[in-house]
């Protein structure tokens, strides 16, 4: 093996190794080397690998997660705990979620949010918050123009892709934000 040279596993995702301060193969420590045995030749290392393909599933953040992370999102978060959804939109999905900034919350009637996020208009708030939700993963490139989509709320959206892309009447200003679960 040499500096930087990569090979494939028989899983078929490369291995990188670097010897440039001792022996690595990808981020593990080469501890013992060149055990031959029958079949070939073991090298001891001192952690388990993982395939890049494993890798990018395990740090893929769900739908909630994303949310949380995004600060244009912190509204929307506070609904979706007050409504009780943490759970439902963390689940496996695919949820597909057309997700209302702070800017739409701030637009909508004086009064409007405090209301919703009292306890006693949960289940107006739970009606409000999935008729956002779509069941399955749905990217842009899928929408056609004029389409409708059954939402988790149980209601119809439309598609309006005429100039740029809305959803009814709101325009959709960042498309495909992929998540573990949608």
């Amino acid at each position: 093996m040499t500096n930087g040279q990569t090979a494939p596993t028989v899983q078929g995702e490369n291995v990188t190794f670097d010897l440039s301060a001792g022996a690595k193969v990808n981020d593990a420590n080469i501890t013992t080397t060149n055990i031959e045995v029958a079949n070939g030749i073991i090298h001891l290392i001192d952690k388990v690998i993982l395939p890049p393909s494993v890798l990018e599933g395990m740090n893929k953040k769900n739908i909630v997660e994303l949310a949380v992370g995004t600060p244009a999102l912190s509204t929307l978060v506070a609904a979706v705990q007050a409504a009780g959804l943490v759970e439902t939109l963390s689940s496996e999905g695919p949820f597909t979620v057309f997700a209302p900034t702070n800017d739409a919350f701030a637009a909508l009637p004086a009064g409007t949010l405090d209301n919703l996020l009292k306890p006693e208009n949960k289940d107006q708030l739970i009606s409000i918050l999935t008729y956002h939700v779509v069941a399955g993963k749905i990217m842009a490139a899928d929408l056609q123009n004029g389409q409708k989509a059954a939402t988790v709320q149980g209601s119809e959206i439309t598609v309006d892709l005429s100039a740029g892309a809305k959803i009814n009447d709101a325009t959709v200003i960042m498309a495909d934000v992929d998540a573990s679960n949608g």
